[in-house]
């Protein structure tokens, strides 16, 4: 392999690398909507096990975890945009005190993840 050739194949594989942290950086697309008493949090997570997903919920944050294995007997691979991990912190409108556990409940289907957390109980101001 000449020189040339060796250098463009390094300089791609190390554009595709930084592309795909910089994807897993600001990835996944996330929905958040109050419905009633729950905060809805809607995170799509295709390519993912529900086995490899992990939420944790500490004071005003949601945090997701999840990985997935790179297959590496497919062949020939030309191009690889898809994040191997994700690590996000999502701040949540509202928040627990130490003592308190906030347990939601969250289901996966078809690459979407869905979050609903109880929202802590308040009272409306009213305006004279």
């Amino acid at each position: 392999m000449d020189i040339g050739r060796y250098v463009t194949r390094e300089v791609l594989r190390e554009i595709g690398t930084r592309s795909r942290e910089f994807y897993e950086f600001v990835l996944p697309p996330i929905d958040m909507v109050e419905d009633g008493n729950d905060l809805v949090v809607t995170i799509d997570l295709p390519g993912f096990a529900k086995k490899d997903i992990n939420l944790r919920i500490v004071g005003n944050q949601l945090h997701v975890n999840a990985k997935r294995q790179q297959d590496e007997n497919v062949g020939t691979v030309y191009f690889r945009h898809r994040p191997l991990t994700i690590d996000k912190k999502i701040f949540l409108p509202i928040s627990a005190k130490d003592d308190e556990k906030v347990m939601g409940k969250a289901t996966y289907d078809n690459g979407v993840l869905t979050v609903r957390i109880p929202i802590p109980k308040s009272t409306n101001i009213t305006i004279t």
